[in-house]
């Protein structure tokens, strides 16, 4: 017997498919597995030479940016530890030595 995915909803295990739905008899949820497949892809975040980047890993800039309100840009090979990924625009999270925390593009980085 294969195993039936828990409710997105309300995470009760208690599932059963019924013409190529799956319903939840807790909540009456009813999804698609195509639906589930679909939420739990992965966040893929690349740096610029297409390196995968994780949570945690450093990383260093790899052009000078300028940001609003500082005084000076952050310049080229600005190292950056313990990066945090986010789905935004500016996907990577982190706080830099001397300038504060900060949102940065992946396409501006090289892992290291």
């Amino acid at each position: 017997m294969a195993t039936l995915p828990n409710c997105p909803q309300c995470q009760s295990e208690y599932t059963y498919e019924d013409r190529g739905l799956f319903i939840c008899p807790e909540c009456g949820h009813e999804w698609s597995g195509e639906e589930v497949s679909e939420k739990e892809a992965e966040f893929i975040v690349k740096d610029i030479n297409g390196n995968q980047l994780a949570d945690g890993d450093s990383v260093t800039i790899m052009k000078d940016l300028k940001v609003k309100g500082a005084q000076g840009p952050l310049k080229m090979g600005t190292k950056v530890k313990n990066i945090g990924l986010v789905d935004s625009d500016h996907n990577i999270d982190c706080k830099i030595d001397g300038f504060g925390p900060m949102k940065l593009k992946s396409e501006f980085v090289k892992k290291l």
